[in-house]
């Protein structure tokens, strides 16, 4: 069971919750690191696409191991430029798990190649 949570005196926020409880495991899931390209090998051209991608590529290893969405306890964001964040948030905004997981956002200066903008990582527990 997960119960996802903010305690009283944090900030609340409609994108992350600060803790996830999880009361009983059968399964984890590590779902490595997944960028913004298509089945092709190709990345999207922007973030806005990337985004969709990647968070679409999450899901695609999610289902994989028969989870979902809300399944995930904790994601990794990696953009590679802060002026990002607003797009990949508005990307992301219909496709992210409700109510959110436990979320670290970091800004870096590169990923894999060039022309990657995202790259997500997610633990999962079913």
């Amino acid at each position: 069971m997960l119960r996802k949570f903010n305690p009283p005196g944090m900030a609340a926020s409609d994108v992350y919750n600060h803790g996830v409880d999880v009361t009983s495991i059968q399964r984890m899931l590590f779902v490595s690191g997944q960028v913004g390209v298509g089945p092709d090998g190709i990345p999207g051209q922007d973030i806005r696409e990337q985004a969709e991608l990647a968070i679409g590529n999450v899901y695609k290893v999610l289902a994989g191991a028969d989870m979902e969405a809300n399944d995930i306890v904790k994601t990794t964001i990696y953009l590679t430029d802060e002026s990002l964040i607003g797009p990949f948030m508005e990307a992301g905004a219909g496709s992210l798990p409700t109510p959110p997981p436990a979320t670290t956002l970091l800004i870096v200066k590169a990923l894999a190649s060039p022309a990657l903008l995202v790259e997500i990582e997610a633990i999962a527990v079913k």
